[in-house]
């Protein structure tokens, strides 16, 4: 039964195929011998008979000539859309690193202003390349070195205020200190004119985004907002560079002393260009002098030493005996031990 139906099936595609081939050859020749025929009847029936074949060939061209150029748009339109997403991309980019140098130049342009305005200094600007990854230490890596003349101990700023100072220095980088870092020491000294009190800054384990002053007397003239600035004293860091801002009291654990809270100048989560100073045409801050004394009222150094001796051993040092009068002339004697 299966064989009989496949037999019936290919019978009646032949047909068609027998049927389609005449009308074909039939239309070949009829358009091949119209112009060389002028019999109107036979030419009316003939184009009687092929108008439904030219109506579907007309439309088989039609078809193939929307589809082909709808294929063509839809290749078109699929090209250009990958053009315009590159340039997109591209546009994108380029945006993003115009942003980035305008960043970059707002920065080294307010180092420059810097450099310009501290006139004392010879600076070497330099970029931050890495950070430490310790979290009780703080340190940042620099690409600047010795070969650019960068040493041990230079102090490192930015236009906003003091940074650290450099602890290791090779070729073409360096390590520096920040002064969040515990064991940084920065001697510094409150700015206003009406208080002068001088302080120690240094980091604070508890809160390392904060450095703190410490060795502040108790009755120190300090308030929360001074301005705290380098001393100039230890001879690492010039004088009046800024270091914070004052923003809480608090007393240590004997109660003797204060303890400023400081807000740093610099924001070191946002560090990325810094300076370092090479050298300094400041002057350093004259030495502590002894005060002279008054005439009459000077001491014995020595005396002093074997009297503090005698007094820790328990015995007191003999007086000096008396000078004898003479008839010409009386010595006055001592008075008091020595």
């Amino acid at each position: 039964m299966g064989n009989r139906l496949r037999r019936d099936k290919n019978d009646n595609r032949r047909t068609w195929a027998l049927l389609f081939v005449f009308v074909s050859v039939f239309c070949i020749i009829f358009f091949a011998a119209q112009g060389r025929f002028q019999t109107p009847v036979l030419g009316k029936t003939a184009g009687t008979i092929a108008a439904p074949f030219q109506k579907a060939v007309s439309w088989v061209g039609d078809q193939l000539s929307y589809v082909t150029s709808n294929i063509w748009e839809i290749m078109t339109v699929h090209q250009q859309n990958k053009m315009l997403r590159s340039e997109v991309d591209q546009l994108r980019i380029q945006n993003l690193q115009a942003s980035e140098y305008a960043a970059e130049n707002a920065r080294l342009r307010a180092l420059l202003g810097y450099k310009q305005a501290a006139y004392q200094f010879d600076l070497v600007a330099a970029r931050v390349i890495g950070r430490e990854a310790d979290s009780w230490s703080h340190m940042i890596v620099i690409d600047r070195g010795t070969a650019d003349g960068v040493r041990e101990n230079m102090p490192v700023v930015t236009e906003k205020g003091l940074v650290g100072h450099v602890v290791e220095a090779g070729p073409n980088y360096a390590k520096v200190q920040l002064i969040l870092d515990p064991r940084s020491s920065v001697g510094t000294l409150v700015q206003r004119a009406e208080s002068r009190v001088v302080g120690i800054v240094e980091g604070d384990p508890a809160n390392p985004t904060m450095p703190r002053m410490v060795n502040v007397p108790k009755n120190a003239d300090i308030q929360e907002g001074d301005v705290i600035v380098t001393s100039g004293f230890g001879g690492m860091y010039p004088k009046g560079l800024t270091v914070g801002l004052v923003s809480s009291l608090e007393n240590d654990e004997a109660g003797l002393l204060k303890i400023a809270l400081l807000e740093p100048a610099v924001d070191f989560q946002r560090l990325e260009d810094v300076a370092v100073i090479v050298a300094s045409r400041e002057a350093p801050p004259e030495p502590l002098k002894t005060p002279q004394q008054t005439p009459g009222t000077e001491t014995d150094p020595a005396a002093e030493a074997a009297a503090q001796k005698a007094a820790a051993e328990g015995t007191a040092p003999a007086a000096p005996a008396a000078p004898v009068a003479t008839p010409a002339a009386t010595t006055p004697q001592a008075g008091g031990a020595q």
